[in-house]
């Protein structure tokens, strides 16, 4: 993996930590996760709370935000519930059973 990718998800994943208690971890997915990535991709995030709604993703862009600033990266994330993954069959599948996990 790369080490910007490494970087980026372990600042993310301190930042979550101490910002929200119901913050489980992060699956890397896509290019990054299967090797197929070119430098200009984005990095591809699913971070799991134990619930999610629009007051939390206004805190959470913000924390998004210095991180990209900080390691000059793009990171596309996706801020759900384990129960709302489910429900996209397809996502599910590429996020669970061909992403890599990273507990908090």
């Amino acid at each position: 993996m790369q080490k910007f990718v490494e970087d980026t998800i372990n600042l993310l994943k301190k930042a979550l930590s101490e910002s929200f208690d119901d913050f489980r971890g992060l699956y890397l997915y896509g290019p990054f996760a299967d090797g197929t990535f070119d430098e200009e991709d984005d990095v591809e995030l699913v971070a799991i709370f134990d619930y999610e709604d629009k007051a939390k993703r206004e805190l959470i862009w913000p924390i998004v935000g210095k991180v990209e600033t900080k390691l000059d990266v793009f990171i596309d994330l996706h801020p759900t519930t384990m129960e709302e993954l489910k429900k996209d069959e397809e996502f599910y599948d590429e996020v669970i059973n061909q992403g890599m996990y990273f507990p908090k």
